[in-house]
């Protein structure tokens, strides 16, 4: 139980100078990409940008209890937090890269609707197997009162734990954090896809229908590779478990942004100048 109970001993506040040179230093990537590529390629960066910065805030919505939570210790989904939100992002992706043709805001869109309703269907398989398996009620052990039903908590809650099931206000935050991070993930492939669409033709002397082999692949490829990055990311910021934005731990987010933001901008412009240069 030490290992439920023990709390981060450093990573909670928030360091003002790493973030200003974190923000320095998108400023900077920025400017080479408009140096180097000031129309279509700087276009795609930005989007990227955006993507991972969907991605980064997104996840701290995600209700993760990894191993305690397995053993009714927490609450959460019992897996880690890249892997929970990298399934939830690539999810979405797949169903946004099949609407790709419709458009940026349907495909968008449907790439949401796509992590969320992984993420709804999967919250509510595990619940189930909390209650009818293990037999146990959901039960939050960061607040007294679920903030959207009203219902109390500690009455269920086991002596010696942290919580433990998924509450009411976990699984929205699930939900929510799939259609962020499912639209970030998407957005990241529609941006690469558009700029490999324009310069691949040229690039390599082939028609745009001979082309879109490569491009697809190209931008699928650097959009999960972009993805896990971001999650891996966030996963380093939340340091362990974390139940849903009702969680302490998800006032750190304005540092994950700030990481994901640059990480996204530094590995869209790789992506960038295999085709511009």
């Amino acid at each position: 139980m030490t290992a439920v109970a023990a709390k981060p001993a450093a990573g909670g506040a928030m360091n003002p100078t790493a973030m200003v040179v974190g923000l320095v230093l998108l400023v900077i990537i920025l400017g080479i990409c408009w140096k180097v590529s000031p129309g279509l390629g700087l276009m795609a960066l930005i989007g990227m940008v955006v993507g991972g910065v969907l991605i980064g805030f997104g996840t701290h919505f995600v209700p993760v209890g990894g191993a305690p939570a397995a053993m009714g210790q927490a609450p959460g989904i019992a897996t880690g937090v890249a892997m929970l939100a990298a399934g939830a992002g690539l999810a979405g992706l797949f169903g946004g890269a099949w609407a790709a043709e419709q458009g940026l805001v349907v495909a968008v869109v449907t790439g949401a609707i796509g992590g969320g309703l992984m993420m709804a269907i999967t919250c509510m398989m595990v619940n189930f197997i909390y209650v009818f398996g293990m037999g146990i009620p959901a039960a939050s052990g960061k607040v007294k009162v679920d903030p959207i039903t009203g219902d109390t908590q500690p009455e269920f809650k086991s002596q010696g734990t942290e919580g433990h099931g998924l509450p009411f206000v976990s699984f929205v935050g699930g939900v929510i954090g799939g259609i962020l991070a499912g639209g970030g993930g998407t957005l990241i492939y529609l941006m690469l896809l558009d700029l490999y669409k324009a310069t691949l033709p040229t690039l390599m002397k082939a028609t745009e229908a001979q082309i879109m082999p490569v491009a697809i692949s190209a931008a699928g490829i650097f959009a999960v590779g972009m993805f896990l990055v971001n999650a891996v990311l966030t996963a380093y910021n939340i340091t362990g478990t974390i139940e849903g934005p009702h969680d302490p731990k998800f006032k750190r987010w304005p540092r994950a942004v700030v990481a994901s933001a640059v990480a996204s901008a530094l590995c869209g412009l790789a992506a960038i100048l295999i085709v511009v240069v």
